[in-house]
């Protein structure tokens, strides 16, 4: 059995679909939370750490991967999705971060809403070139519908990205929900972003943690606090990844952090 595949995982229609323990999806329920930049910036931490990583733009709606990196491939998830080419060859090269990147087309709304055949053919694309990589990462759009269900409950861990908003919080608290209704088996774990301190972060998760607790009967987990740091949207608007542009910042630290837990961890 490949090590990377959990073969006793079901997909949340019932299909045979193998779990990806390499995979980590990272999603939000919420916009603006800061999702893209920190899956972003994890795959970076993860390759200065000496993995191979891929990085999967899966906000099939609204994708700026690219935006963020500065790319403009020659491949994207459009071209895979009307069949042109595979997502193998899609899988695009970023040198300055030493990881691999699949984005999607910026603004191609129209990729939102995969029929189930197109959502499931993609879903074991993503399986078959997992194996070639040590972490599939996974940028999910932000709210809780079908394609970021299922493509969360696909991976082996899911990281909720949440701020101390309230309505962050609760579509963090809608997210964790419907995971667990499509996968209870689901590794989900908790970032709180953009927190003014430590402690305003463990205050922020301890918030979202007694509404799991309460409601949902299970503790996700808190995976790492990330703060505020003005140096992030300066690395954002020059559309170069912070580990490269200010590294010795405390935001690029927690990032590093978190990206060494999870090593940690698996």
């Amino acid at each position: 059995m490949n090590p990377v595949l959990d073969l006793s995982k079901s997909a949340p229609d019932d299909q045979a679909q193998p779990k990806c323990l390499n995979m980590i999806a990272v999603a939000s329920g919420k916009g603006g939370v800061g999702k893209t930049w920190l899956a972003v910036t994890l795959s970076h931490a993860l390759a200065r750490a000496g993995r191979k990583v891929l990085l999967f733009d899966g906000d099939l709606g609204l994708a700026n991967v690219d935006v963020q990196l500065g790319l403009a491939p020659k491949y994207d998830l459009a071209g895979v999705l009307t069949g042109r080419y595979s997502l193998a060859r899609a899988a695009t090269g970023y040198p300055t971060g030493s990881f691999d990147v699949i984005v999607g087309r910026s603004g191609s709304g129209g990729l939102a809403n995969l029929p189930a055949d197109k959502l499931s053919t993609l879903s074991n694309d993503l399986v078959a070139i997992a194996p070639d990589y040590h972490h599939v990462v996974l940028d999910l759009g932000a709210g809780v519908d079908r394609t970021v269900r299922r493509l969360a409950t696909l991976a082996g861990m899911c990281l909720v990205v949440t701020t101390d908003e309230p309505t962050a919080l609760t579509d963090a608290y809608a997210l964790i929900k419907l995971t667990l209704a499509a996968a209870p088996d689901a590794d989900l774990r908790v970032v709180i972003n953009m927190a003014e301190s430590e402690r305003h972060g463990q205050r922020t998760y301890a918030t979202l943690l007694k509404a799991c607790e309460s409601f949902l009967h299970m503790s996700p987990p808190l995976a790492g606090i990330v703060q505020r740091d003005s140096r992030v949207k300066d690395a954002i608007r020059n559309q170069t990844p912070l580990l490269t542009r200010h590294p010795n910042t405390k935001a690029a630290d927690n990032v590093e952090l978190l990206a060494r837990n999870l090593l940690a961890a698996t």
